[in-house]
């Protein structure tokens, strides 16, 4: 029990009794089971005390030294710890902290197993502490340092982690459910199955994190730093992993259904087995990284970079159906499509009847022109596909319009006012047969070299028109028909 004399002099005052303690420096006072809530202990040195079931609520303990001492089942309820010491401390099992305010508090190398829940921890230092079972949940611990902190089977749930510094923190277990840890920096951390469903880690550092059987669903994890991160079967279904860096990371066997990895950079990343069902894959990077054996049926792809990717046996079928793979992301859709009857009667229809290439100049005035041609060609149930070149010829210029043109029924060419016109028929014209119908204005002359393309059977006489209004009005006699009438003595 406390000794009386001990609490008299302490309500001397912060001078009276730190004075005492310089001059005894043996002594460690015993205060357990005293009632100091509401009490003024502002810069007292508490240091190596008994203080075991004190009450300290609502207690001002600013700038207070609780370094080493022994603080079992104490009560700082609503009490203020503001740069309060607690390096070292002895035990702070049971304790309750619960609303206490302990902004830049120290409590470096402390034993907290206690209750911190909807405790104010604003940067107070918590370097290599022992949080193990500490109750956290609403905890504000924005910009505190947790670096190399156990946190194992803690509950953070709804906590504000908010920049804090969580480097090489051991939080296997714990339970970060809806917390907020933007910014926060996680690097070498240990998250074994530990819970973060619907936190908020947009911007946080995961680099080389250990997250294996992590539970990641539905987290925000947008421009997340997760470089090297070990996240083995962890959870990720619904997770925003737009603009994250993944490169180098493990995501073996992880579930990553209906995830978003607009622009993520998964270069040399380890996704074997992985979920990726629904996933939405924009402007992804996957170079060097081992897909083999996903599955990736219903999957959104577009802009991949795959250099040097590993992606033997996609699995294209959903769970429960026969496996199909593929080993190819870009054709496994057209793959899928496939095994379906319908759906596949529906593109094959579409490829070989209803595809119109349409070329011509993308000048303002020129493209309100091909504007008009698109929309009357969707009213007649074509399918319209415009292309736009207006730069020097390459490689993937000559190889882009030639797969259009094989796709294509028909094509109109507008080469009125020409420019890239010449060097997209000469693509096309002399090595493929599919009809082409020429348009002009009649004000104008045809450029030099298009006589050439006259030799061909499939090159239609040029209709000249006199205007727009003109040109629609007599659009599906003068320029659709007579397409048409080509495609179809081309047809077996």
């Amino acid at each position: 029990m406390a000794n009386k004399d001990y609490l008299t002099l302490l309500k001397q005052g912060a001078n009276t009794w730190n004075q005492w303690r310089e001059n005894n420096p043996g002594i460690k006072p015993d205060l357990s089971f005293s009632n100091l809530s509401r009490t003024n202990l502002r810069e007292l040195d508490l240091s190596d005390a008994n203080l075991r079931d004190v009450d300290f609520s609502r207690a001002n303990l600013d700038y207070a030294n609780l370094s080493r001492a022994d603080l079992t089942s104490a009560n700082f309820m609503g009490a203020n710890l503001s740069r309060a010491n607690l390096n070292g401390t002895i035990s702070i099992l049971a304790v309750n902290f619960s609303r206490a305010f302990l902004g830049e508090a120290s409590l470096v190398e402390a034993n907290l197993s206690a209750n911190f829940s909807d405790a104010d921890l604003r940067r107070a230092n918590l370097t290599k502490a022992n949080l193990h079972g500490a109750n956290l949940s609403a905890a504000n611990l924005s910009e505190a340092t947790l670096s190399e902190a156990c946190l194992m089977t803690a509950i953070l749930s709804n906590a504000i982690l908010s920049g804090a510094d969580l480097r090489g923190a051991d939080l296997k277990g714990v339970d970060l459910s809806q917390a907020n840890l933007r910014g926060a920096d996680l690097s070498r951390a240990n998250l074994f199955l530990a819970n973060l469903y619907r936190a908020d880690l947009s911007g946080v550092n995961l680099s080389n994190a250990t997250l294996e059987s992590v539970n990641l669903s539905e987290t925000d994890l947008s421009g997340a730093n997760l470089k090297g991160a070990d996240l083995n079967q962890s959870n990720l279904r619904e997770a925003d992993l737009s603009d994250a860096i993944l490169s180098e990371a493990n995501l073996v066997n992880a579930d990553l259904s209906r995830a978003n990895f607009t622009r993520t950079n998964l270069s040399k990343a380890n996704l074997k087995r992985a979920l990726l069902m629904n996933a939405s894959l924009v402007e992804t990077n996957f170079e060097k990284a081992i897909l083999s054996s996903c599955v990736i049926y219903g999957i959104s792809a577009w802009g991949l970079n795959l250099e040097g990717a590993d992606q033997t046996n996609l699995i294209v079928t959903p769970p429960g159906k026969p496996t199909i793979t593929v080993d190819s992301i870009e054709i496994a859709q057209f793959i899928y499509l496939l095994l379906n009857n319908e759906n596949i009667r529906n593109v094959i229809e579409t490829i070989t009847s209803k595809v119109v290439l349409i070329l011509g100049r993308f000048t303002p005035e020129r493209k309100a022109v091909l504007d008009a041609i698109r929309e009357e060609l969707r009213k007649k149930g074509y399918c319209p596909v415009m292309f736009d070149f207006e730069k020097p010829g390459t490689r993937d210029f000559t190889e882009t319009v030639s797969t259009l043109a094989h796709l294509a029924r028909f094509i109109i060419a507008d080469i009125t006012d020409a420019k890239s016109i010449p060097q997209e028929l000469q693509a096309i014209v002399p090595t493929l047969s599919v009809p082409v119908q020429p348009l002009i204005e009649s004000a104008q002359a045809e450029y030099g070299m298009f006589q050439d393309f006259r030799k061909y059977p499939w090159f239609l006489e040029a209709y000249r028109y006199k205007d727009l209004k003109e040109l629609l009005i007599s659009l599906s006699e003068k320029v659709i028909a007579p397409a048409e009438a080509k495609a179809k003595r081309k047809e077996p």
